[in-house]
Order: structure tokens, then C-alpha cells, then sequence
């Protein structure tokens, strides 16, 4: 499918989401290891990515890679490093593209959030995932809201 997606729909198809969440989920495993820096055994950032993973393929219901996102919100506030709070917000929001792709247009939003006095480094990460994003889901991500 290359037709651009409409800004203003959230949700987008569930093929759409699909294509979406592989973006958001490459996004967010570069983003895990600061959050696994604080809190090296709290497993839930990565199940959420597991959980989205598992959607692409068509092997979790929504509903499921839904909880896993709140357990990496859950684990965002229960870390206290800018870097892993943040860290922790992008694999909440990859996973949550699954029910609304609306969610993706957070993943650049918390990438910035995650490199307090870096801006290079920030600078870095956030033109790794804008290269990488799917032309046609560029402008909905990126100028959508």
C-alpha cells in the first residue's frame, strides 16, 4: 500500500498500524538500552516490543500488546533518570501504535525527551528515525497534528 494516510484518522487500518509499528518498534530498541541502564531487570519496555512484534505477525490481539504498553508506561514512572523515563515512554508508545497510529506521532516527541544537555546525540537519534520512517507515513508522524 502507498497511498498516503489521511493526518486527522488516529486509528489508520489495521495494515497500516502493522507497517507503522515495525517503524516504531526499530525506533524504540535503540532507544531500550536507556532504560535498561537504570532498571536492568525490569522486563516490561521489552515485552511491550515483543508484544508489537508478536502484532505484526499477526500472533497477539490488540487487546494484549494494550497491556503490555501500559506496563512500559507503568515502568516510565516507576524509573527516575530523564533518559530512562523517556526510553521507557517510546516502547509504551511503539506498542501502542497497534491500537492507534496516532501513538507514533509520540515516539520522536519522547526520542527528544530522552537526551537531557545531548543535543547532538538527540540530534543523532531523531534524524536515524526520520530517514527510516515510511515515506508515505512521513507527513502523518512528523506534521499530522
Amino acid at each position: 500500500m502507498d497511498t498516503q494516510p489521511d493526518d486527522a484518522d488516529l486509528k489508520l487500518s489495521e495494515e497500516d498500524r502493522r507497517e507503522l509499528v515495525e517503524w516504531t518498534v526499530a525506533c524504540a530498541e535503540r532507544m531500550l538500552p536507556l532504560f535498561l541502564a537504570e532498571r536492568p531487570e525490569d522486563v516490561r519496555p521489552r515485552e511491550a516490543l515483543e508484544a508489537a512484534q508478536a502484532f505484526i505477525r499477526g500472533d497477539l490481539d490488540i487487546d494484549e500488546v494494550r497491556e503490555r504498553s501500559f506496563g512500559s508506561h507503568a515502568a516510565a514512572r516507576e524509573a527516575s533518570d530523564a533518559s530512562a523515563v523517556a526510553a521507557a515512554r517510546v516502547c509504551g508508545q511503539a506498542a501502542a501504535v497497534a491500537h492507534m497510529a496516532g501513538h507514533a506521532r509520540q515516539v520522536p516527541r519522547y526520542t527528544a525527551k530522552a537526551f537531557p544537555g545531548d543535543r547532538s546525540r538527540r540530534d543523532e537519534e531523531l534524524a536515524w528515525q526520520r530517514m527510516r520512517v515510511p515515506e508515505r507515513f512521513d507527513r502523518y508522524v512528523y506534521d499530522g497534528d
